[in-house]
């Protein structure tokens, strides 16, 4: 979540070898990129960029690793550009990219009953309805997209990003991990990895206490966080 320009020219020289097997740091590479980016907006909309360049260039292992890497940058805040990326890459030929970005699907509206991401998987089970595998998939994207019927949350960040919580974010990572090899983990007896993510799930309302840990009604402004660096005087900080 640094941001670090050092860091992401690291992980793209990693990059650069055209592997086709023997490639796992590759993966790992990228999903990094994915996580110094995730900090802040100007930096995940740069490495987009980058992941299409990725996408356009690369062998197939590192194609693998960038539905998750899209994810990591949008853990359950879905957007729609990111989203439309991923419907792309979820009819992909080969099956692991078309996994992987079905699975990113639901960590990015996970807990957010986002309509059209319902709509896309609806779409998606009865096109994958012969493939066992992507099945799977697609129902642990509907389980994470109707987490808590729309009251929880997996992401890590808090504050506005300027929290962020590590054992929730290694929760997340557990899960992506693991997509890297599917076959072998999720889709064959280590289903159980999914479990990791309950100590990333957080309810997506406040409650207010006092010293006593007692209930206290208090007034709050409910909105999004609104920049305001630079501006004149005292402008609002939260919309609504």
């Amino acid at each position: 979540g640094t941001g670090n320009v050092l860091r992401v020219q690291e992980m793209l020289h990693q990059c650069a070898e055209h592997l086709t097997e023997d490639a796992e740091h590759q993966a790992a590479a990228v999903l990094g990129l994915g996580l110094i980016t995730m900090g802040e907006d100007v930096g995940s909309e740069m490495i987009l960029r980058t992941f299409d360049h990725l996408l356009h260039y690369c062998e197939l292992p590192i194609k693998r690793a960038i539905p998750l890497a899209l994810a990591v940058l949008h853990i359950s805040k879905p957007d729609f550009a990111v989203i439309d990326q991923l419907s792309r890459l979820s009819h992909d030929p080969d099956a692991e990219i078309s996994q992987n970005a079905i699975i990113g699907m639901g960590i990015v509206s996970a807990g957010t009953n986002n309509s059209r991401v319902a709509g896309l998987l609806r779409q998606l089970s009865e096109f994958y309805s012969r493939e066992a595998g992507h099945v799977f998939c697609v129902r642990i994207s509907q389980g994470l997209l109707h987490m808590g019927k729309g009251l929880m949350t997996i992401n890590p960040y808090h504050s506005d990003r300027m929290l962020l919580n590590g054992p929730s974010l290694g929760a997340v990572l557990v899960l992506l991990h693991s997509c890297f090899d599917l076959k072998n983990t999720l889709l064959d007896k280590s289903h159980y990895l999914m479990f990791y993510l309950t100590s990333a799930m957080n309810p997506r309302m406040l409650i207010t206490v006092n010293e006593d840990i007692e209930w206290r009604p208090t007034t709050v402004r409910v909105g999004q966080a609104v920049e305001t660096v630079g501006q004149a005087g005292k402008p609002k900080r939260i919309t609504g």
